[in-house]
């Protein structure tokens, strides 16, 4: 006969090992529950073994927001690209003393950094922008034409036959990100707004796309960052006022305006470096109110080509009209002169 408890456990204890598992898993149940309803306890908790234990539920918003992001994102570049301006109103540059004190201006920055040779614009394109705007297609191009057009009378009568010259002295930037030579004070400036005013109202009432929120502030640009975009990655983030310090009241010249250009953005420049123009008005009387060789090389352009798509549209039509199906007059007609040219040639 074996004695209690020398080889194992009697009924009594047991039961008595039994009921301490249950009390020791129903406390550590409790313990989990009341885990749950803590703030956090969704947290990713990483442990040990780098294994994350990630709530479904935590999974599935944190996917869903992240398609909301990316969504907005989405529609919010679509809307930038809708809006894009690609045309502009431009007042060339076309004092070479301007474009001298620049390009020395550009050579001084060069030097203190050759990386940023790239982000100067090049001296035939500078200018003044008055308007930008969106010109999507020809149509809405000869509506952009005929706007410039009839902004001539409006700027004339601002202008009260008067000439606008515009000074330009010292150097400023947007955000350090895009340079530029300023407009001296004076009273040049009130006329220019105006006509800046007048364009963006013409424009508009025509039904263009054009014009921004913010205040037109007339500037003229020789820098862009934008221009070179890998100069970030090189460490170049913005343009160091030290580098024009020696600028900031340097006088550049005097412009006189004497034509404003319709431009596009995209499309090729010139050979001289200058965008792409669709369309001028000449201001004043330079060159006896003769226009320029340039001028009338783009206003033979444009008849030619507006002749071209005129004829091209007329063609077209005569073509479908030929082509629906009528009455069979016209058909008859035909048969008629047929006849005709026959019995004559009978006669004969």
């Amino acid at each position: 006969m074996e004695r209690a408890g020398a080889g194992g456990l009697n009924s009594n204890e047991c039961e008595n090992v039994a009921r301490k598992r249950e009390m020791s898993e129903e406390s550590e149940a409790n313990t989990v529950d009341s885990l749950v309803d803590l703030p956090f306890a969704t947290i990713d908790i990483i442990d040990d073994c780098g294994i994350t234990d990630v709530p479904q539920i935590n999974l599935e918003r944190s996917k869903e927001k992240e398609w909301n992001n990316k969504d907005k994102i989405k529609k919010r570049k679509k809307k930038q690209k809708d809006d894009q301006p690609n045309y502009f109103l431009s007042v060339p540059i076309t004092n070479k003393e301007i474009t001298k004190e620049i390009k020395i201006l550009q050579n001084a920055i060069i030097q203190q950094d050759q990386r940023l040779a790239k982000a100067m614009n090049s001296d035939g394109s500078f200018h003044i922008t008055l308007l930008v705007m969106q010109l999507l297609n020809e149509d809405e191009i000869n509506i952009g034409i005929d706007a410039l057009l009839e902004l001539k009378p409006f700027v004339e009568e601002i202008l009260q036959g008067k000439t606008l010259t515009l000074p330009f002295e010292g150097v400023d930037t947007f955000g350090n990100q895009v340079g530029f030579v300023k407009l001296a004070e004076g009273d040049h400036i009130n006329p220019l707004l105006e006509i800046a005013d007048a364009a963006k109202r013409t424009f508009q009432e025509k039904g263009i796309l054009a014009g921004e929120s913010r205040p037109f502030k007339p500037h003229l640009t020789f820098m862009k960052l934008s221009k070179a975009p890998w100069l970030r990655k090189k460490g170049v983030k913005k343009i160091d006022p030290k580098f024009y310090e020696k600028f900031i009241s340097h006088r550049f010249g005097e412009e006189m305006v004497h034509r404003i250009d319709l431009c596009s953005m995209l499309k090729k420049k010139q050979s001289n470096g200058y965008y792409h123009c669709e369309s001028s008005i000449v201001i004043g009387d330079k060159n006896g109110g003769e226009p320029d060789d340039a001028e009338l090389v783009r206003l033979s352009k444009r008849l030619v080509e507006s002749a071209v798509l005129k004829a091209v549209q007329q063609y077209l039509e005569e073509t479908q009209n030929k082509s629906k199906p009528g009455d069979g007059s016209s058909v008859k007609t035909e048969e008629a002169d047929r006849n005709g040219t026959d019995s004559d040639n009978n006669r004969k």
